[in-house]
This record gives structure tokens, sequence and C-alpha cells, in this order.
């Protein structure tokens, strides 16, 4: 079940969207009539985080494995991208989205 509730709602009744929030209830508090933030458990949060990472590990070993096999091919020295440098590219675009959320 999801409840939306304006910010304003959300501090006034923080203890009962802690409590609703705990029994599995997903609340979508709203700022100026747009949905904002999500309020969720620790655990959940902490679910969420760890199938981020997990992504992040299987997508690395993805480009290693083609990298790879890459190389393998007869003439397969291709002057490719290091490997260091899509991980650098990756993370300035996850910190630049990240900061155009807050």
């Amino acid at each position: 079940m999801e409840s939306v509730v304006s910010a304003t709602q959300a501090r006034i009744h923080l203890g009962k969207l802690i409590r609703q929030v705990l029994a599995g209830e997903v609340v979508v508090i709203e700022h100026i009539g747009k949905p904002a933030v999500v309020v969720l458990s620790v655990e959940e949060y902490t679910k969420l985080k760890a199938k981020r990472q997990r992504g992040w590990r299987e997508t690395l070993e993805k480009i290693f494995q083609l990298n790879a096999r890459i190389q393998a091919r007869p003439g397969g020295t291709l002057p490719l991208t290091p490997p260091a440098e899509i991980i650098q590219e990756i993370r300035e675009e996850r910190d630049a989205q990240l900061n155009s959320v807050c």
C-alpha cells in the first residue's frame, strides 16, 4: 500500500508515518504539490543499497569479460578505452545525477 502526504502533514504526523513505514507501507511526501521524497525503512534502504552495489560489480565484471573477448580476437588490439577510464566516467555521471537530485 502507498500513501501520499504533504510535507506539512508529514511533519505533523511523523510518528504515524514511521509506524506505517515499519509496517511495510510506502510513504511519498509531496513538496509544493509534487512527489519529492519516499520514506522507507532502514531495512529496505539496506536492501536497495546492496542491490545497487551488486549491480555495479556485475557491470564491471561484464566490462572486463567483453574487453578480454575483444583482445582475444585476431587483430584484437583495438584502441580501446581503458576500463579505469570507463569506470571513472560512470562514477562522474552517477555523481552528477545524485547532485542534481539534491
